[in-house]
């Protein structure tokens, strides 16, 4: 199977909410905030479930109530499609517990 198509990443990070470009490489970054501990890691779980249905998973890091994520597709050399589903998804699961 053929790697996918990159995408330019600033159009990308524009289709979603507060992410931005990675200045070292071709990805997209963003930043969760959580109440606490509990609920930044039981974000992770949802997404970590759902990125491997996906078969497409985030670089990503938690300290305490925050997750750092990077969103590239490796062996397209850029970011994807892909990483826009995956990133919309994110955005998504955040909004539904934040409430906006």
């Amino acid at each position: 199977m053929a790697a996918p198509t990159p995408l330019d990443p600033a159009a990308a990070a524009a289709a979603l909410d507060g992410w931005s470009v990675d200045p070292a490489r071709p990805a997209l970054r963003r930043s969760f905030v959580f109440a606490d501990f509990a609920e930044a890691f039981g974000f992770m779980s949802r997404i970590a479930i759902l990125a491997e249905k996906q078969d497409h998973h985030p670089e990503w890091f938690n300290v305490y109530n925050r997750v750092e994520v990077t969103l590239t597709t490796h062996d397209a050399g850029g970011v994807t499609r892909r990483d826009v589903t995956l990133g919309q998804a994110m955005d998504a699961a955040y909004r539904a517990r934040s409430g906006t």
